[in-house]
């Protein structure tokens, strides 16, 4: 089979890295369990006198800013690891920082515990904000003044915080306890639909079917992680979102057969807190699941060998950043470092159109800070009053695009320096501007200079999966009557297995210097494995649309 040739130019993009994204459904989640996570240790520290630690505490209240897709039961383990992580990081760098205040020694512990965090964070697939946010509390606090008496003290107002941020960020479900597992269907319902109509209004070849069958393969995808991310545990409304899930996944695969409409009323009906619609002619939908629940993991240390050119890439590049900061006589290398660690995404492309980002909303942030110091300056309580608009707004921004959130990030780090002490505003902003600069230049440069081989070879083990799973399905549909168990979960295996190799083509066409793609045999994989899943559900009688009906509901 023949490859695609070699790309010779690549394109960076700069108007589309800031173009503006629809807010998500749950904005105004994060942006207010920040607040309620931030505001009462801050306000308690205000009417003692001790806004000097802040710094402390924000490390644990940051951590409410996770978990907001995950199921609950989910969301407190990851809750807690994410606490455990920060309080961990910012331990190493209190000790590093009484230990040493040699600066090039602090960056390059700064920037290993960067790399450290970055590999962390996408091989549990943490979800965002990632590792930004451990990287910058990690990193400012190797730059604090500390004695190694003190460590334990601040580490202990940090694990105090964080577990006021876990029952913020657990405090929901009481009143909601199946929410995530709700939005994560009706997107799938509501992506699935749309594709399906891309077949129907006569825009079912091209870019925007393409689009918009990777969108709901992703969606679906989505909302299977979020659905089995409790484990085995299940409940009637869990179960019936399942088959909901099943009924998005069968448009999927074949679109020409569903039914949009009725896709679109199950994702209403899951809005709010009404009854979950329990759709009849279902009962072998879920015959893949119990195996899949029982199938071992993937074992983290397989998960953290893929991500080893990232960890090189972070490391370096925060590196190099901080020390060329530290060359330019700026007083606070971390920033430089941060906006290094913030850049990194699945491929270099990506990471230039997060570099423009930053650097564009940090511009602008710098100039909000101008504006809005005087008015900090005023009294203590409104620094903090500040500060708290500034998380909200960041967190209700940053899902339209990085950069708009930024603007709101920038003015909030540099007010936070003030805690301690007011300090000169023109040398802030300064600074801060220089770091950003620095960061982004240096750090990009890194990104292209470490290659990443892998992208290609993850092709080529997707393209295996893919092809094994739709040989496994082929054969049993030339059997002439396969087991329903065995049918749905090939089926279920093959849809996986497309779904990993889309995503692994979408991060391989951005990387730089590697050998050319086998875009060819992408497109004939995925072609082929499409009509295999539609013969799929077309031989289980069961995913007949005219059966596909609601017989009863589920209340939440």
């Amino acid at each position: 089979m023949s490859t695609a040739p070699p790309t010779t130019t690549r394109r960076l993009p700069l108007a589309g890295a800031l173009r503006l994204g629809r807010p998500s459904d749950i904005w105004f989640k994060p942006a207010c369990s920040v607040v309620a996570a931030v505001a009462p240790p801050n306000l308690a520290l205000l009417a003692l006198g001790r806004l000097d630690l802040a710094m402390y505490t924000m490390a644990g209240s940051l951590c409410a800013l996770y978990g907001h897709n995950r199921p609950y039961p989910a969301r407190a383990r990851t809750l807690a690891w994410v606490i455990l992580g920060m309080v961990g990081g910012l331990a190493a760098a209190l000790t590093a920082a009484s230990l040493t205040t040699d600066a090039v020694v602090l960056v390059t512990v700064g920037a290993l515990m960067a790399a450290v965090q970055k590999v962390l964070c996408d091989a549990t697939r943490v979800g965002p904000p990632g590792n930004v946010v451990l990287t910058f509390i990690s990193s400012a606090s190797l730059f604090a003044p500390q004695t190694l008496g003190q460590v334990p003290g601040h580490v202990g107002l940090a694990l105090a915080a964080g577990a006021w941020a876990w029952l913020v960020g657990m405090a929901p479900g009481l009143l909601r306890p199946h929410g995530p597992e709700r939005r994560a269907t009706a997107q799938a319902l509501n992506a699935t639909a749309a594709y399906a109509d891309t077949r129907r209004t006569g825009t079912g070849t091209g870019g925007g079917h393409d689009r918009a069958r990777a969108a709901a393969a992703a969606a679906v995808q989505a909302a299977w992680q979020s659905l089995l991310a409790t484990g085995a545990r299940t409940d009637r409304t869990r179960r019936a979102l399942e088959h909901l899930v099943v009924r998005a996944e069968v448009a999927l695969a074949a679109p020409a057969d569903a039914d949009p409409a009725l896709l679109r009323g199950w994702a209403r009906a899951l809005g709010g807190t009404g009854r979950v619609p329990r759709v009849a002619g279902a009962d072998d939908d879920l015959l893949g699941i119990d195996a899949e629940l029982s199938a071992p993991r993937r074992p983290l240390w397989r998960r953290l060998g893929p991500l080893a050119p990232f960890a090189v890439r972070t490391a370096l590049g925060c590196a190099l950043a901080g020390y060329a900061s530290l060359a330019l006589g700026v007083g606070r290398p971390y920033w430089a470092l941060v906006t290094a660690a913030s850049l990194y995404q699945a491929n270099v492309t990506l990471t230039w159109s997060r570099g423009v980002q930053r650097v564009v909303g940090n511009l602008l942030g710098v100039l909000v800070f101008a504006a809005v110091v005087p008015l900090a300056h005023l009294h203590p309580a409104a620094l903090v009053l500040c500060c708290l608009a500034f998380n909200f707004g960041a967190e209700a921004l940053i899902g339209r695009n990085y950069w708009l959130g930024s603007v709101c990030v920038t003015p909030m780090a540099l007010l936070v320096t003030e805690f301690a002490r007011t300090q000169d505003a023109g040398q802030l902003i300064t600074e801060r501007v220089v770091d950003t600069l620095v960061g982004a230049l240096v750090g990009f440069a890194t990104a292209v200079v470490v290659t990443n081989r892998r992208a290609g070879d993850r092709i080529e083990g997707a393209l295996t999966a893919v092809e094994q799973a739709r040989e496994q399905a082929a054969r049993l549909l030339a059997g002439p009557q396969p087991a329903p168990r065995a049918l749905e979960a090939a089926r279920r295996a093959l849809s996986a297995a497309l779904a990993d190799l889309r995503a692994a083509a979408d991060a391989a066409s951005g990387e730089w210097w590697q050998r050319a793609l086998p875009q060819e045999r992408v497109v004939l994989a995925e072609q082929s494995g499409h009509r295999t899943l539609a013969a799929t559900v077309r031989r289980q009688g069961a995913h007949s649309w005219d059966g596909a009906r609601t017989t009863e509901d589920v209340r939440p």
